[in-house]
């Protein structure tokens, strides 16, 4: 076996609970040999379409056992996986399919012809039910790896507007998921509510590594709702979730304490939960969720411990191998209780941004030190507290959202002089996108949403426009965020 090959490791829970249920889905349980079976059938189907190692599968599909067997068959063949969000548009797509050059597309029924006006000849473009339809007797053989080989690349909103795409290793993705694995006590006893999306960190490698990497069962759903999952807890003992999962169970007056009694673990991500949430959580069910930090770039960083105090509004001490500092804009590093840049150093970092060579230099310090451009501190008890972006990320529903992007839209109108493109505190998605804009002329706020739904996925896309004759700057021109940040902060407190 190649030391950090992600198939053989996958392999290693096929041959070992063969039998056993990998996933319950709505219209049929899939056993690990089951899985192992459709993978290596299905990787020979793709062979023959001309996947090869080191060839980029662009997916974009509904969530789906058969994705996550394309998952793993994009795998044994050593190609590199590239999962992207269901809501992209055609502009953001033919970015991912001009910077990747994925050898093969599979898309959803309905979007070959938009594939094709992306990708033309060069491209092979399919659906799962075509992969799926006649799948060959025979499986091909694991195409070996080395742990420093990309298995899967993620594309992330840059700063300036570009999305870079973040090069995970199979070395990253084993390291991160064996260490949470033993970190959060999972055995093939556990039985997981899996109601994330498959085309994110969270939902892919967190959940799915974890759970298939100790022989658990994936409880399959296609996505979150509410009374689903807590018909589910009857039978289950883990979730993963976005802190709006929990913002909604505590809205359902069926979610009590002896609905979650069988339940060991609650895990939040992707966002940070409300130090609200975590009490109410707790006075409802006597569980205190456990909250944890970690991004595209590097799988998880840290952890609130599974034994020992769970603390509101800190993501806990780094996990096992990760090595964290905070440091001032210099890199000089900074005393306990001090803000700064969250550093981060370990087997779990990327390899870097695709084609971006200067953009990943910047990002690193001499000795491997990645700039995540968090804000946070440690506390004396060695706790991570996140106290902000200092790149201005947005984090809403889960997902990445960079304001530059949607601002160099607005910027194109000319209805709109000047734009400025905050997040701030919304009930149910943690935070919302709104734009705050200058006018040059009159302006109608629906029709410029309208008209940015055609461009951006639908989470990038502003719950409200805001006009105002000026935006705040400070002495040297810059628009302050910060204000207009507090400014609107009770934008959404009734929604």
């Amino acid at each position: 076996m190649h030391e950090g090959d992600l198939y053989q490791r996958f392999a290693r829970s096929f041959a070992d609970f063969a039998g056993r249920t990998a996933i319950e889905a709505a219209d049929r349980n899939w056993t690990y040999a089951e899985l192992e079976s459709a993978a290596g059938r299905l990787a020979t189907k793709l062979a023959a379409m001309g996947v090869r190692p080191g060839e980029r599968v662009l997916v974009q599909t509904e969530k789906s056992v058969e994705t996550v067997v394309l998952y793993l068959a994009a795998l044994r063949l050593g190609a590199i996986y590239l999962p992207l969000n269901t809501d992209y548009t055609e502009a953001e797509l033919a970015y991912f399919v001009g910077d990747a050059t994925p050898v093969i597309a599979v898309c959803r029924e309905g979007s070959q012809g938009l594939f094709r006006r992306i990708g033309g000849d060069a491209l092979a473009i399919t659906t799962l039910d075509d992969l799926f339809a006649d799948l060959p007797a025979e499986a091909a053989p694991p195409a070996p790896r080395q742990r420093d080989d990309i298995a899967a690349i993620l594309y992330t909103s840059g700063t300036t507007g570009k999305p870079k795409g973040a090069m995970l290793t199979h070395r990253n993705l084993v390291s991160n998921g064996e260490m949470l694995v033993d970190f959060w006590r999972f055995t093939s006893k556990d039985r997981l509510i899996h109601a994330l999306p498959i085309f994110h960190v969270h939902g892919l490698f967190v959940a799915l590594h974890c759970a298939l990497f100790s022989g658990a069962c994936v409880i399959f759903q296609p996505r979150f709702d509410a009374k689903a999952a807590i018909a589910a807890m009857q039978d289950a003992s883990v979730m993963m979730g976005v802190p709006t999962f929990y913002i909604r169970l505590l809205g359902e007056d069926t979610f009590t304490r002896h609905v979650a009694a069988r339940m060991r673990l609650f895990v939040s991500g992707s966002a940070p939960l409300s130090a609200d949430i975590h009490r109410a959580f707790e006075d409802r069910t006597g569980h205190r969720v456990l909250e944890r930090y970690g991004m595209t770039e590097t799988g998880m960083l840290t952890s609130n411990p599974y034994d020992g105090e769970r603390k509101a509004g800190f993501v806990g001490p780094p996990l096992p191998g990760v090595s964290l500092r905070i440091a001032g804009e210099d890199g000089t590093v900074l005393p306990q209780g001090e803000v700064g840049i969250v550093e981060v150093q370990g087997p779990n970092v990327f390899a870097g941004y695709w084609q971006m060579p200067e953009k990943t230099a910047s990002e690193f310090r001499d000795g491997g030190w990645f700039i995540t451009g968090d804000m946070g501190l440690i506390d004396a008890n060695g706790y991570v507290q996140l106290v902000g972006r200092e790149k201005d990320l947005i984090i809403t529903g889960g997902l990445n959202v960079y304001p530059a992007e949607v601002e160099a839209l607005l910027d194109d109108r000319e209805d709109i002089a000047e734009a400025a493109v905050i997040g701030v505190p919304h009930p149910d998605f943690g935070e919302a996108v709104v734009a705050v804009v200058r006018p040059a002329g009159s302006l109608d706020a629906d029709a410029v949403r309208e008209a940015m739904k055609r461009d951006l996925a639908g989470f990038k896309v502003p719950k409200q426009v805001i006009a105002v004759d000026e935006l705040p700057r400070n002495t040297m021109g810059k628009i302050q965020k910060k204000l207009l940040r507090e400014r609107y902060a009770g934008l959404f407190a009734q929604a």
